[in-house]
């Protein structure tokens, strides 16, 4: 039997969550409050796995062709089928057994997760929307409670030593030869959760596989305490870890009229300490204010005609407003929460490319809009059967990369933010002056980019900010390069007294169902900025309360970097707070 299979999912006790990560060898001293392993059916025998398939498999259908050859004897014979023999009963207890066995093995997964899906979604719907309506039975791997005592926060110097002490050896003769068989390519490394059925099993002897193919450890890449499972299909193919990454909280951030801690994923200095001192400053003022301008996913196929002419005419055809009821009937029948918007053709030569916008609910919604996108091309296809469609995506949508189109006709949800700072506030809690950063903004964010040439990037440092949330709270991280274009504006008010500071950010692409969402620490993330999951009384308004919350999270980093650079902080804050005095290398020597 296999000693190192993932533990079970602990209980929920007292409501409350906690989450105990053990590193380093199997010597290392940690209390174990997890519950004993879950027996699987091919613990059926102590035989190597493919021995016990063989017999099990052997054995029904073996069975199976007796006890059919016997029946029809009886019914040759006009003999009584319930008349049975020592034999007979003898193989039909068999027949049950190895049915059970191959069941338990091959089907349960299977069958839970069809049962499950019949009686929760009994439509045709695409992945995004399976988060949705799964949403409330969905349990992430930290969502129990255990009541086990942990150690202290900061670790000491022989801990940091532990974690880089080398693995201990697997601990069975079949992982070990299961290593070997990766190593040599007889069993390939991707089909290890399907071949094993255990991903905790397959993340080791994968990570086992990748030390002694490259000969470097990884013994620093924590393996222990996270739950493969979740991942599987959806998140991470071939893990051999998970890496960790600090969280930290600005805030509160008073946002129309509501307070926010916002969580922020990151490893550098003084960027949580910024946002923080920016929250602080608006709050004191009274708090900021965010307008959702559009919501809208897009995404842009190519075809190509024979000719420009041709290529012209369904250009017209999609843009004529006759058409779009028929053409949103075909697109929205893939969904029940993808709503087709809008169309925006562009030609180049005899190839089309259509930019289509839609609405997805509290998803992203790229395999939303994608799918109803592809409903529309097969609906064209009969209409247009010289049209050859040459890719899902043609570059126009535009994903994950800085493009015109996604700022100037924006993409998600487009939002813009704003704040009064008041001259008090400006003075005693950002050490500067109103008049040195309207004109610190002028020539940096406005004049500087400009002379850079910059696509979208009239600002400071709104990536900083995009991309330590996005982190958090299980975006995509890619999707920062276009969900960080921003421009912010500031302007003295009220007689040159006060500070009018706003951020304008037409492309913030996030949701709050699906992807890394669903996973237990950014599902934590998510609840504590009240956001998590999909909102059934209003679907939609979580992602886009999630966007404002980003949007204005960036206006107080923007408004604390300024002030910032315009008193001549920045280098002496990020020397004070942003350099460690640890002496690793007694550490590691020791």
């Amino acid at each position: 039997m296999d000693l190192r299979r993932r533990p079970p999912k602990p209980a929920a006790t007292n409501g409350r969550n906690h989450h105990l990560h053990h590193q380093g060898n199997s010597s290392s001293p940690a209390i174990d409050c997890s519950p004993s392993p879950i027996p699987k059916a091919s613990d059926a025998l102590p035989l190597p796995l493919y021995l016990t398939n063989g017999i099990f498999f052997t054995l029904f259908f073996s069975v199976a062709y007796y006890l059919l050859h016997r029946w029809r004897d009886k019914i040759r014979n006009s003999t009584p089928l319930h008349v049975l023999t020592l034999s007979e009963l003898a193989a039909i207890v068999s027949l049950i057994a190895s049915f059970i066995y191959l069941l338990g093995f091959f089907g349960i997964d299977f069958v839970q997760s069809f049962i499950a899906r019949a009686s929760h979604d009994p439509w045709d719907v695409d992945d995004d929307e399976r988060f949705i309506l799964e949403e409330d039975r969905r349990r992430g791997p930290c969502t129990a409670a255990l009541d086990c005592p942990v150690g202290p926060v900061a670790p000491s110097i022989s801990d940091v030593r532990k974690l880089m002490d080398p693995p201990a050896p697997l601990p069975s003769v079949e992982d070990e030869q299961m290593v070997k068989s990766v190593i040599s390519g007889t069993v390939p490394s991707y089909s290890l959760e399907s071949k094993l059925g255990d991903c905790y099993r397959a993340a080791s002897i994968r990570r086992e596989a990748i030390q002694r193919i490259t000969g470097k450890s990884l013994s620093g890449l924590p393996l222990e305490g996270f739950d493969y499972e979740a991942i599987l299909g959806q998140c991470c193919e071939m893990p051999i870890g998970f890496l960790q990454i600090p969280v930290g909280i600005a805030g509160p951030l008073l946002l129309n009229g509501c307070e926010y801690s916002v969580p922020m994923a990151t490893t550098e200095g003084c960027l949580v300490a910024s946002t923080n001192r920016g929250c602080k400053a608006i709050y004191a003022s009274g708090g900021a204010t965010s307008i959702l301008l559009r919501d809208g996913m897009t995404r842009a196929p190519v075809v190509r005609f024979p000719s420009a002419k041709r290529a012209s005419e369904l250009k017209f055809f999609l843009e004529d407003p006759l058409n779009f009821e028929t053409l949103s009937m075909v697109f929205n029948k893939s969904s029940r929460f993808a709503r087709l918007q809008g169309i925006q053709c562009s030609i180049a030569g005899k190839n089309l490319y259509m930019r289509f916008t839609c609405s997805t609910g509290d998803a992203m919604g790229m395999n939303m809009v994608s799918k109803g996108v592809q409903n529309i091309l097969e609906f064209l296809q009969n209409d247009f059967p010289d049209m050859d469609v040459i890719g899902i995506s043609g570059n126009f949508c535009s994903d994950k990369k800085p493009a015109a189109v996604n700022w100037i006709e924006g993409r998600g949800k487009s939002v813009v933010c704003e704040a009064i700072i008041s001259e008090d506030i400006v003075r005693k809690v950002l050490k500067t002056t109103v008049p040195a950063l309207v004109e610190l903004n002028m020539l940096k964010n406005l004049a500087g980019s400009a002379v850079a040439g910059a696509l979208g990037g009239f600002n400071a440092h709104a990536a900083n900010i995009v991309s330590a949330v996005f982190i958090a709270t299980g975006q995509d991280p890619a999707q920062n390069i276009e969900s960080s274009h921003c421009i912010t504006m500031m302007e003295a008010v009220n007689d040159g007294k006060d500070l009018h500071i706003s951020v304008t950010m037409p492309s913030i692409e996030v949701g709050t169902v699906g992807g890394g969402t669903q996973l237990a620490s950014q599902s934590a993330c998510l609840n504590l900025l009240g956001v998590k999951g999909a909102n059934k009384e209003s679907p939609g308004s979580n992602s886009r309360l999630l966007a404002a919350i980003v949007a204005g999270s960036v206006l107080a980093g923007e408004l604390s970097l300024m002030s910032a650079i315009a008193a001549g902080q920045l280098v002496n804050s990020h020397m004070k707070y942003n350099r460690s005095n640890r002496d690793f290398t007694k550490v590691t020597s020791s």
